[in-house]
């Protein structure tokens, strides 16, 4: 049972800090260091790291969050801690 529980939490652990990492450089990499690399092309009239920096990241932060949701759901089935 404690294998088992390690397991869990170390996956559970492992998507967290994906999902972090995905989102700190989109909001921080992309919006806010990287932006001069990115002022040469164009989304929506402006330049991508603008783009970022307004919508992007928040974008981005609300499909971590479906997706995060989604592969919660599927780890808890696979190790048998599901609500149903």
């Amino acid at each position: 049972m404690a294998e088992n529980n390690n397991a869990y939490w170390s996956a559970n652990i492992r998507l967290v800090t994906i999902c972090l990492v995905i989102w700190a450089l989109c909001s921080y990499g992309f919006a806010i260091l990287l932006r001069p690399m990115l002022s040469g092309i164009a989304v929506g009239g402006t330049d991508l790291g603008f783009w970022f920096a307004q919508q992007g990241s928040i974008l981005v932060f609300l499909a971590l969050i479906f997706f995060y949701a989604w592969r919660m759901n599927k780890l808890d089935k696979e190790f048998g801690v599901d609500e149903q």
